[in-house]
């Protein structure tokens, strides 16, 4: 009969590495779809509050664990700041300056599970001040105008990659935006997503809106997310373009992916408005060691 294995004693941790051990961190995470009034549709974000920052290389290596488009992280303000959180945002690859959805989110999470009573919830960004307060059923946020450009130059790729034959044009803020045609030019746009992954770029594709103002899908394969289910930093780009274009101030726009997602939105020139309604879906804990 063969002998069981049993490790040499040595091989179990002592009482003393036991004292030595670092103490493990427990965590909370929220998940919330946001930019919709359904579960499922929206857009998912993971949502931790911390009471300080962890290291750059642990938050992005939890986002790549959570493997959502965004996970948000927040801190307290310290001392008389003129804000009351700063925050940060991780796709599975890389760090964002700005993130609509993720930042909806984070003010339904503060308002609805961790008691926040001011009237307005003022974060710290890479992007500036980002102002929320509750608008009827919805949360508002302000964000900053960054109002696009049109372009000269059209990257032969970009076409390639979109696997379109024409547009109406070609803008650039922070992301390229391409306009179509109508709405069912992108509804129906099925891209070659390592073509524009090999362009570097994020691309938004718009068109006038059937039953809203407009409408508009977000492809950002080059930071690993192929098609962000609703972007609400994109609209700080799409309002602009669409009020001057539209002549008109207050904006419906839906967002034209699988899952889908609605936005209410306003040119204050300087600034936009952005709103959507948000819907929980869970809360757990992580623990970690580090």
């Amino acid at each position: 009969m063969k002998e069981a294995h049993i490790p040499k004693a040595e091989t179990f941790p002592t009482e003393v590495d036991k004292l030595n051990r670092l103490p493990v961190m427990t965590l909370d995470i929220f998940q919330v779809d946001a930019f919709t009034s359904k579960l499922f549709g929206g857009n998912p974000a993971a949502v931790v509050p911390l009471n300080a920052w962890l290291p750059d290389t642990l938050m992005q290596q939890l986002a790549m664990e959570n493997n959502l488009s965004e996970t948000v992280f927040f801190v307290p303000a310290a001392g008389a700041a003129n804000h009351d959180y700063d925050i940060r945002w991780f796709t599975p690859g890389v760090e964002v300056n700005l993130c609509g959805h993720a930042t909806l989110a984070s003010a339904f999470i503060l308002f609805n599970k961790l008691g926040f009573a001011k009237e307005k919830l003022r974060f710290n960004s890479k992007s500036g001040i980002l102002t929320i307060s509750r608008f009827e059923d919805k949360f508002k946020m302000d964000f900053p105008s960054w109002k696009p450009t049109i372009q000269a130059e059209v990257p032969s790729s970009l076409i390639k990659g979109l696997n379109i034959t024409g547009y109406k044009g070609l803008y650039q803020y922070r992301d390229l935006v391409v306009e179509l045609e109508d709405e069912d030019a992108v509804r129906f746009c099925d891209p070659d997503f390592n073509l524009l992954k090999q362009l570097g770029e994020k691309v938004i594709i718009t068109a006038a809106g059937k039953s809203c103002d407009f409408v508009s899908r977000f492809f950002a394969a080059s930071i690993g997310i192929n098609e962000d289910p609703v972007t609400g930093s994109a609209h700080s780009q799409l309002v602009p373009f669409w009020s001057e274009k539209l002549d008109k101030k207050s904006l419906h726009a839906k967002q034209l992916s699988l899952r889908g997602g609605e936005l209410w939105c306003e040119d204050l020139g300087d600034r936009v408005t952005i709103a959507g309604s948000c819907v929980f879906y869970m809360n757990g804990q992580f623990e970690i060691d580090y």
